[in-house]
């Protein structure tokens, strides 16, 4: 019993640091301050629902879906720093907003950003995805295996919350803090899609080299 406590805390704090439900806030909150509160929330159960889904799937079919369509993790990582990188920069020229979100199609706007980038992958990204297969490899009996998505559940959960509180936020700063916050998000993102996109990279390369070598 101790042994699958340790296990359950094991992965909750794992799933906690990578998805990082108080660093996913800025981004959503920029990517939303044209929506109403009813909206934020209907985007970020979505988003939140999206990345439960991907990573229960994952968990469970993970390494069989990545050898079936000879995925990689670190191509995965690649994938994910070029959507960062064009979303950050769409926001660094303060354009997201106008891009993102017109009268016409909003909902489908709101689809959008609620799975990609928001639900995959800046929730479910690569780290957690992996995290996913590899803790699940790692379980040695049925109760194991069903901590594994109660723990990502909750984690999940507290990364909704986190969300939706956050982004009450938004309508407090008004239209130039707003700017300002796309701006700064955008840079910020741009980051991440750099640190993510070489870090995918980099493995990929050593590989080539060895090879060739």
């Amino acid at each position: 019993m101790q042994d699958l406590i340790a296990f359950g805390l094991f992965v909750f704090t794992s799933f906690l640091a990578l998805i990082n439900p108080i660093g996913v806030v800025p981004v959503f909150m920029t990517m939303t301050s044209d929506l109403t509160s009813a909206q934020r929330r209907k985007t970020a159960f979505k988003a939140t629902l999206t990345a439960f889904i991907t990573l229960t799937i994952f968990a469970f079919a993970g390494e069989i879906l990545f050898k079936f369509f000879g995925i990689s993790v670190n191509g995965f990582r690649i994938a994910g720093g070029v959507i960062f990188f064009v979303m950050g920069y769409e926001m660094l020229n303060a354009r997201f907003s106008s891009i993102k979100f017109d009268e016409k199609d909003i909902e489908t706007k709101m689809e959008d950003i609620a799975v990609t980038p928001l639900g995959i992958p800046m929730i479910a990204g690569p780290g957690s995805i992996t995290n996913a297969i590899v803790l699940m490899q790692d379980a040695q009996s049925v109760a194991y295996k069903i901590i594994l998505p109660v723990a990502i559940l909750i984690v999940l959960l507290i990364t909704y919350i986190s969300l939706v509180a956050g982004g009450s936020i938004v309508k407090k700063v008004g239209e130039t803090g707003n700017k300002i916050m796309l701006k700064l998000m955008g840079l910020i993102m741009m980051v991440i899609a750099v640190e993510f996109f070489f870090k995918g990279l980099k493995p990929i390369l050593q590989d080539i080299f060895l090879i060739g070598g």
